[in-house]
């Protein structure tokens, strides 16, 4: 039976909470950029040891994607959120007060638990209430994480040069994460027509879920995350050591980054759905693949397409999920759960690897692997264009 017609009311309240959980996914998923560097000098640990801090957390992040979107479709989005917060209090506070390489990567590792949980839950809530604009508003959910992810670095780097120590910057956070919590805790959510019977045809599940074209766009949005989640964990701590930039310029640099992918998402909420979402994503990931290369092998003063980058990087994400919800109807939210969960892979991969290899041969080359991240995904978005699948490819 369908339910009834959504208020517009609702509508504007519920997407509100997505963006404001949004919002805190890209903050509290940033933070760690500004404050890396200082953790591993206080606590007297190397790139490689870092590296697998970094990656307890987006272990926990594959986890929650995995589990999450099958528990959208069978208890509802709401829930999703409150564990989300509840994983991220747990986990930024005992993050904050850890100080040992174990009781670190628990804490990392609950608060990626609470930030897939948030990126499940906040993308499924607006393919929910905005099915037939969802290019656009998924644009606008991830211009929301590029406000927190630019929010973060600059939030963070004025705090260390005023003397608080990277504890304090988390257990400020933790007033984010309650807000968000409360709210939608008061906020209603509507039932649509989209939501679905609670159950999960798995036989169908398995051939739309593993199709050729989603292993494509699982290889294309692994490779993307690697390169973005690599450059926001390591790029403060390239700049001071290869181009030899001050705190503040390389905290600068990160909000930078973060700054042209909101200013990107935001234009192409309006542009995507014109162009395609395939053809938008390989102008923009050939694009991307052209900055990062001058700006980490170029001289210092063209590391500026470092963050100029980002511009580049902003569609892409949202347009990936925008294209996988178009090609199908039913469990929308396990089948997004997958995408994310490959999304999490590639976040607990590119920073792992890039601080393996810094190790090894040196923060330059480490920070080269993103180059790497970058190719495979535009490949990937080749060969999905070739195929001429049923996902937007032209106007």
């Amino acid at each position: 039976m369908d339910a009834k017609p959504i208020s517009p009311r609702f509508v504007r309240a519920i997407t509100l909470g997505a963006f404001l959980a949004f919002f805190l996914f890209g903050f509290s998923d940033n933070l760690k950029g500004a404050t890396f560097p200082v953790l591993l000098d206080d606590l007297g640990f190397g790139y490689a040891l870092g590296g697998t801090i970094l990656l307890a957390s987006y272990l926990g992040f594959l986890i929650a994607t995995l589990i999450t979107g099958p528990l959208t479709d069978l208890a509802g989005k709401k829930i999703v959120i409150y564990l989300a917060c509840g994983s991220l209090l747990i986990g930024m506070f005992g993050y904050s007060t850890a100080s040992t390489f174990w009781a670190l990567i628990v804490a990392m590792f609950i608060m990626g638990l609470g930030l897939g949980a948030l990126e499940v839950g906040a993308n499924l809530i607006i393919v929910d209430v905005h099915r037939e604009d969802k290019g656009r508003y998924l644009n606008l959910l991830a211009f929301f994480h590029g406000i927190g992810s630019m929010v973060a670095p600059l939030f963070a780097g004025q705090l260390l040069v005023a003397g608080f120590s990277w504890r304090s910057i988390y257990q400020f956070g933790l007033g984010l994460v309650l807000l968000v919590l409360i709210y939608f805790l008061i906020v209603k959510y509507p039932r649509t027509n989209n939501n679905q019977s609670n159950k999960l045809d798995f036989r169908e599940l398995g051939k739309s879920a593993f199709s050729h074209e989603m292993i494509l766009f699982y290889t294309g949005m692994i490779a993307y995350v690697a390169a973005e989640i690599g450059i926001g964990a390591w790029l403060v701590e390239f700049l001071q050591n290869a181009k030899s930039q001050s705190v503040s310029q390389s905290t600068f640099y990160l909000a930078l980054f973060f700054g042209t992918i909101t200013a990107g998402r935001f234009i192409g909420s309006f542009l995507v759905a014109r162009v395609g979402y395939l053809t938008s994503m390989l102008f923009a990931g050939l694009a991307a693949l052209i900055c990062v290369a001058i700006g980490t092998f170029a001289s210092v003063g063209l590391a500026v397409f470092l963050p100029l980058a980002g511009f580049f990087f902003s569609i892409i994400f949202p347009t990936f999920t925008a294209a996988v919800s178009d090609l199908y109807q039913e469990n929308v939210g396990t089948i997004l759960g997958l995408l994310f969960t490959f999304a999490g892979l590639g976040g607990m991969l590119g920073p792992w690897v890039i601080g393996l290899t810094s190790d090894w041969l040196g923060i330059q080359a480490g920070f080269g692997a993103v180059l790497v991240f970058l190719v495979v995904m535009n490949i990937s978005l080749g060969l999905l264009g070739r195929k001429q699948n049923p996902v937007k490819i032209a106007p």
